[in-house]
């Protein structure tokens, strides 16, 4: 089994996914779609350059940033870590492996946002690592305000990887995610297909999926349940975004979520996610699939169009690389 365990003491104490930042061509049109249709809330805005919104729940100041640049690409995920002491050892870390791009402190650092360190991991993904972000109005009693999909926070972040054994042992070995669930192959020397890593405690944080990379696959926000789903494709259906929906609604094997996804005005592809589990209790053991199982990726529902396995948001700044493994998408005929 090609898993690494965690790092017991992690390079950085990092608690969670906290916000991910994309190149956008239109705020409003943006805006239609995030605020109109999927009920985000909105914290800040500067004109028609960027907006800050966040979800339902969230006492944050923003779990995503959307600025008119380069439309259909990632500009960064957030991480947000247990203390300022944790970003000297994250700028420390970055500089010795040499991708630390700045640090951000007084009026440098990021609206609404703490004392920032900006780094690359290994393989180029753009981060932004904080600790603090201001604190707002927290909506989610506020039910007249629940709309759409009424999004509550953001769950987590999917990637292709082109190097997913080299991403895992980095996430896992050294910055200390710990492995949920995970697929790989039913040879006799396994190898890694996918895998779901967390430190919040539920099923992920970040995924990881073989593909040409690294890029965003999806961003995924939780939604209350079902309903929600349902009630973000009816929404979608009257405010012209029905032709936004690329798959689903269903549910996955792996995680057990209940899911939609969607694709933004830019092509950023978001998943409406609700139905997983908390994985906190040290005696959790991760979850094997078989790549041959395609319960994994659909218990029911639709299989994936090709454009799910082939497309996704480059990230800003980097060359994308064929995987080491090749792809092998099951999609609907």
């Amino acid at each position: 089994m090609p898993l690494c365990e965690p790092a017991a003491e992690p390079a950085v104490d990092i608690l969670r996914v906290s916000h991910v930042e994309l190149g956008v061509s239109d705020i409003e049109a943006s805006l239609a779609f995030y605020r109109d249709a999927l009920g985000m809330v909105v914290s800040a805005r500067d004109a028609d350059e960027a907006v800050w919104l966040r979800g339902l729940e969230d006492a944050s100041h923003h779990c995503l940033v959307l600025r008119r640049t380069q439309p259909g690409t990632c500009l960064g995920i957030g991480l947000r870590v247990r203390s300022e002491a944790d970003l000297d050892r994250a700028a420390a870390h970055f500089a010795a492996v040499g991708t630390l791009e700045a640090r951000l402190d007084g009026s440098e650092r990021p609206r609404g946002q703490g004392p920032t360190v900006l780094v690359r991991d290994p393989f180029g993904v753009p981060l932004s690592l904080y600790h603090h972000q201001d604190t707002v109005a927290r909506q989610l009693q506020n039910y007249d305000r629940y709309h759409g999909a009424a999004v509550q926070r953001l769950d987590h972040v999917n990637c292709f990887a082109a190097e997913l054994q080299a991403t895992h042992d980095y996430y896992t070995g050294v910055l200390g995610f710990r492995v949920s669930e995970y697929t790989e192959t039913d040879e006799a020397q396994p190898r890694l297909w996918a895998l779901w890593l967390h430190r919040k405690g539920n099923v992920h944080d970040v995924a990881l999926t073989n593909g040409v990379g690294p890029r965003l696959h999806h961003v995924g926000m939780w939604v209350r349940g079902e309903m929600d789903v349902i009630n973000a494709c009816d929404v979608l259906a009257v405010t012209g975004f029905a032709g936004a929906i690329e798959r689903g609604p269903g549910r996955h094997g792996i995680s057990n979520a209940f899911f939609l996804y969607l694709r933004d005005p830019d092509g950023h592809r978001i998943e409406l996610f609700t139905g997983d589990y908390r994985t906190m209790d040290p005696e959790f053991a991760p979850i094997r699939w078989s790549l041959d199982d395609p319960r994994r990726q659909t218990l029911w529902g639709q299989p994936a169009p090709k454009t799910w396995f082939d497309e996704g948001s480059d990230f800003s700044g980097v060359s994308v690389r064929q995987p080491v493994m090749p792809v092998r998408p099951q999609v609907a005929s």
